[in-house]
């Protein structure tokens, strides 16, 4: 096949359990007219016996081995050999709905200005997933029109990673994954959404997520909390919404709260106003800025931009409920940030 509309971007390590099932739920696709880039990324156990045989049978499987040098130096030598207008990721140790692929380039077929579609998810496990998992999944799934991901980009990232299709000609123009000591996927989202980009997700549940003990979101430092964090803050404080000559309130004036913005405050990002309702703080000063009640909101001239950020479980819709109420509008007058 010389001319494929799809690139299925498959970053392969150490696999072999894995990759049988997911390569078989590719070659089940209802869409049949696209290539699969596997990158083994120096596989000690069988993953490139596995590949070299898959290959020897379809064609479509192009295998790239390579010496270990982790999955974001693997995702770009495997992006750069892509050559349909489409890349969809795939991970090694996950399973395609048949229909994934006819659906999410049907979607971008007919939706020229969006440079990304995604899809709901399941997760598929041995073990039930914790609330922490299924409040995340929850949310992410409803995620779906570009709108609701731009206003929720800076709470998590709303799509899980092997379940995007992009335009290969939009990530080019971008320069593709960057390596930096934070996750690669959710830089990538945020990168698009600074460059005007825009993505959406498919209401359909197209990916089956495997978790597992050794799975990366668990055990690589640039996938922990305080990872995502920093690129989070990277991205925010250039934000042109925070870069006018509104007022800036942060719904949130806890030790962690302030913790976790530092490093929007480093950037030369300050807040005109802390917003909480513990009753010990309400007009306090915490580093010289003004405690406000809620209530306030209603109130203040002119009408700050809002960054709600306590993260403490059913602490978000509440905040949203009271900044509705006092007629803030999600992305226009407020964020919730994670």
């Amino acid at each position: 096949m010389t001319n494929p509309s799809i690139s299925i971007l498959l970053p392969v390590f150490n696999a072999a359990i894995t990759l049988p099932e997911a390569l078989d739920s590719i070659l089940a696709q209802t869409f049949s007219n696209f290539e699969v880039i596997a990158i083994d990324d120096g596989s000690s156990d069988l993953s490139a016996n596995i590949l070299r045989r898959a290959a020897a049978t379809d064609p479509r499987i192009k295998p790239v081995f390579r010496d270990h040098a982790g999955l974001v130096a693997a995702l770009e030598a495997g992006r750069r050999r892509c050559s349909g207008r489409y890349i969809a990721r795939m991970d090694a140790d996950d399973r395609m709905a048949p229909q994934r692929l006819e659906q999410q380039a049907a979607f971008l077929d007919t939706h020229p200005d969006i440079d990304l579609v995604a899809s709901q998810v399941e997760m598929i496990a041995d073990v039930p997933p914790g609330e922490g998992w299924r409040h995340y999944l929850e949310w992410q799934n409803a995620c779906l029109t570009p709108r609701q991901i731009a206003d929720n980009l800076y709470w998590e990232a709303p799509f899980v990673h092997p379940s995007v299709m992009f335009r290969r000609a939009a990530i080019e123009s971008i320069g593709g994954y960057r390596q930096g000591d934070f996750p690669e996927d959710y830089e990538l989202w945020l990168r698009m959404n600074a460059a005007g980009m825009q993505m959406a997700k498919l209401p359909e549940t197209l990916l089956f997520w495997r978790d597992h003990p050794d799975r990366l979101t668990r055990n690589d430092p640039r996938l922990s909390a305080d990872a995502f964090n920093r690129v989070r803050m990277h991205y925010l404080a250039a934000d042109s919404r925070l870069n006018s000559d509104r007022p800036i309130a942060i719904w949130g004036a806890g030790r962690k709260t302030r913790k976790r913005f530092r490093r929007l405050f480093e950037a030369g990002i300050r807040p005109a106003y802390w917003i909480d309702i513990a009753t010990h703080k309400i007009g306090t000063r915490i580093d010289g800025i003004e405690v406000l009640a809620p209530p306030r909101l209603a109130q203040l001239t002119p009408t700050p931009f809002v960054l709600a950020a306590v993260r403490s479980h059913g602490a978000r819709a509440l905040i949203e409920t009271r900044l509705q109420t006092y007629g803030y509008r999600r992305g226009i007058d407020y964020l919730p940030v994670g």
